[in-house]
């Protein structure tokens, strides 16, 4: 596979939802799209642009031995790494098992630092211009009722990215972080509650897609820290019993 002017971008949870969204919105601009996800989804992408690996992230213990055979696997400049895998488990503290917790936080954070660890040495290495971006939430900015370990997650990647920001500012990577409220994906399924039907009450995957675009086109030189997105009027339904 031969590298085009825009590069690889690597992408977790590329799979459904917000992640397929942006895999699909980086193909049409050209991109080269490593796809990281546990199960390969319900859409297959037929593109010869697109690769997806299935992973289990939340397997801390091999998963970096597991990432540097992606990484050796690649033969491009890596453009952008997309942190963007994510599960939502919410009750109150006394509800959720101390397995609950634990997933959740490693889902959400721990994978997310491990697989920037694994990746940023290359990206520094190529001494050209490079994004990491985050996926956070409205819960990075704020905690909720019934959301406290999600939350607790989100905060935690909230914190990482701004430290990694610092870190990463002598070189060629930037780092980002996008922190939408409720987006109208399958991520609500198995939770029982979910954003209103009305249009305005949910973000759409592809209003991510764009801004993640913004983000890493943007000039070089300049960082866009983070963007919060949310629903233009905010309604939340509970689904019946």
């Amino acid at each position: 596979m031969k590298a085009c002017a825009d590069g690889m971008v690597v992408l977790t949870g590329a799979s459904s939802g917000i992640g397929l969204a942006m895999t699909k919105m980086l193909l049409q601009q050209g991109y080269f799209v490593t796809g990281i996800s546990k199960t390969s989804g319900r859409e297959a992408i037929k593109s010869k642009n697109f690769s997806m690996v299935n992973l289990d992230l939340s397997r801390l213990d091999s998963l970096s031995d597991e990432l540097e055979k992606i990484v050796a696997g690649i033969d491009m400049p890596i453009r952008a790494l997309i942190n963007n895998s994510g599960i939502g488990k919410f009750g109150s503290v006394e509800q959720l098992s101390v397995s609950d917790m634990r997933l959740v936080m490693e889902t959400n954070f721990l994978s997310h630092a491990i697989v920037s660890k694994v990746f940023l040495p290359i990206l520094k290495r190529q001494r050209t211009l490079a994004d990491i971006v985050f996926m956070g939430s409205e819960s990075s900015i704020s905690g909720g009722r019934y959301g406290s370990i999600y939350s607790a997650s989100k905060f935690a990647v909230r914190g990482f990215a701004q430290s990694l920001r610092e870190e990463c500012a002598k070189s060629s990577v930037r780092v980002s972080i996008l922190n939408p409220g409720a987006v109208r994906t399958s991520f609500f399924d198995d939770l029982n509650f979910e954003p209103g039907s009305e249009s305005v009450n949910a973000i759409n995957p592809e209003d991510i897609a764009e801004v993640l675009l913004t983000i890493i086109e943007a000039r070089p030189g300049t960082v866009i820290d983070e963007v919060n997105l949310s629903p233009q009027t905010k309604v939340w339904n509970k689904k019946p019993s």
